[in-house]
């Protein structure tokens, strides 16, 4: 597909946005594996994972040949209260990303996924009963706005938000939700096809749905099997990561090569991130991450 570039990120490797204090691989190793694994791009991590000041964040980038294609900004986008504090985090974020360089690349903005005991206990069958409320999406979604816009008045940056398990953004009728209640202007989707899979979508179905509105592409694959053991045996989502749900891409659910040429139907030509989250310590995040770009060279990418 002409004009996509492939990125991989720093949670392939463990590096996750979430606070579970373990041990994860330092910056330095993970970007020389991305460049070493055939990717040309990579998204940030949390903040403080990769430096802070943008010369040495520069330089460690391009170190490895690297571009810097976007941030992931958790906010608690349901409470009022938390909209000044998302802000603020948002624009830090860009702030470090502009001066670096790196003005094309996104703030992808998130729920503070995991904070919410009964959204992260049934993360993957969550119920309409465990939703926001009337008021309470009307609330997150003037917060998404609001930083969307922040973003771009300050430093002239794109916002996507990113639905994801484990917050209130999860099924694609809540996805459905959000879309229809934010400026497609302002603010575009990161589209991620492991979460709308587990979930409970249809990726292909929903990059058919959303066309231009996507912005920004996390590849990620869903193992239901794992999926159906989650609903079984009343796994939370860290279990469930933990057990493998997001597993290499090709080995799982998602019909990659349907979302490709639903994504080309609409003339998308960003970047495709491949993500396969894992915990700190799991797995082996290098010859995963060889394994899935050869799977997507496979597909053309």
């Amino acid at each position: 597909m002409e004009g996509i570039k492939v990125a991989n990120a720093p949670c392939s490797w463990g590096a996750l946005e979430f606070d579970l204090g373990a041990t994860m691989p330092d910056h330095l190793q993970v970007l020389r594996e991305i460049g070493e694994t055939g990717y040309v791009g990579t998204e940030l991590g949390d903040w403080g994972f990769m430096p802070t000041d943008p010369a040495a964040l520069r330089e460690v980038v391009s170190r490895h040949r690297l571009d810097l294609v976007g941030a992931f900004v958790p906010v608690a986008l349901a409470r009022k209260d938390a909209h000044q504090r998302g802000v603020a985090d948002a624009l830090r974020v860009a702030g470090l990303m502009a001066a670096a360089g790196y003005p094309d690349a996104f703030i992808v903005l998130a729920d503070d996924n995991g904070t919410v005991p009964k959204r992260t206990s049934h993360a993957g069958r969550v119920t309409s009963a465990m939703g926001l409320g009337e008021s309470q999406w009307e609330t997150f979604a003037r917060g998404a706005m609001q930083v969307a816009q922040a973003v771009k008045d300050e430093y002239g940056m794109r916002t996507v938000f990113h639905h994801h398990c484990a917050g209130y953004v999860e099924t694609p009728q809540e996805l459905d939700t959000l879309m229809a209640l934010t400026d497609p202007q302002l603010l575009g989707l990161c589209f991620d096809t492991g979460h709308y899979a587990f979930g409970g979508g249809d990726p292909a179905l929903g990059a058919r749905q959303y066309g231009t509105r996507i912005w920004h592409v996390h590849f990620k694959d869903y193992n239901p099997r794992i999926g159906e053991q989650s609903r079984t045996r009343g796994w939370d989502y860290f279990e469930s990561v933990r057990q493998g749900v997001f597993c290499e891409l090709g080995k799982g659910a998602v019909d990659f090569g349907a979302v490709l040429a639903a994504l080309d139907s609409q003339g998308y030509n960003g970047w495709m991130v491949v993500e396969q989250d894992v915990l700190p310590g799991m797995g082996t995040p290098k010859i995963c991450a060889g394994n899935n770009r050869a799977y997507l060279k496979q597909l053309g990418l």
